[in-house]
């Protein structure tokens, strides 16, 4: 029996992704908890979140958490979920605020300039459903079709310096990373909590993932 420790600093609807982790019947202890002891002593980390990159950056800083943060993203099976992806780069372009500099690139805003070939704009934030395509074979995608659809709410994404790390690539406006991995880091740009079935079995992966993988 494990324990998974969902991260709370004050950003986001936690309890969704708790409620997911708990719907999946598993064994394990789902605790959500902003404490850097809880942290230290967890299994895995879940690090999720939604809002501004500039509060979320100020309200891990203010909570003494970036470096129990990165501590657990370099030695333990870490999931970040959506804005928990974007932190984990090294600058974004909302606020041009530093990120926790785990993952070489930046976190780029979505600047659609015309429409599409059906005449259809494309509007940001990008809300909904869409299709992922895995890029690479990884333990959290076992047992996901490839061009699954997951559900979607941001207006930045990722650009990773290092093409090695991209495991899930999506289309909105352009192509997109929605999915990085490196050794016992994942995280991805899409809600899993809110995917339904294809989300559910991404958490359940990720519970029984040992945190191995290598690129």
């Amino acid at each position: 029996m494990a324990l998974v420790v969902v991260v709370d600093y004050g950003m986001g609807n936690l309890r969704s992704v708790e409620k997911a982790l708990a719907h999946l019947g598993t064994s394990d202890v789902i605790k959500i908890s902003g404490d850097p002891a809880d942290i230290a002593i967890a299994d895995k980390i879940v690090f999720p979140g939604q809002g501004a990159m500039p509060d979320c950056m100020k309200e891990l800083e203010s909570r003494r958490l970036i470096d129990p943060i990165r501590l657990a993203a370099a030695t333990k099976p870490f999931l970040g979920i959506c804005i928990g992806l974007q932190l984990l780069f090294e600058r974004s372009e909302e606020g041009d605020v530093p990120g926790l500099g785990l993952m070489l690139g930046q976190v780029r805003k979505f600047s659609p300039e015309k429409p599409d070939a059906a005449g259809v704009k494309f509007k940001v934030p990008h809300m909904g459903w869409n299709r992922v395509e895995i890029c690479r074979a990884h333990p959290i995608f076992e047992g996901i079709d490839n061009q699954e659809y997951f559900y979607f709410v941001h207006s930045y994404f990722v650009e990773p310096v290092v093409s090695q790390t991209v495991i899930g690539e999506t289309t909105y406006c352009n192509s997109f990373t929605s999915a990085v991995a490196f050794g016992n880091l994942v995280a991805v740009q899409f809600h899993p909590e809110k995917s339904q079935h294809a989300g559910l079995k991404l958490l359940s992966n990720f519970l029984n993932w040992d945190g191995r993988w290598t690129c």
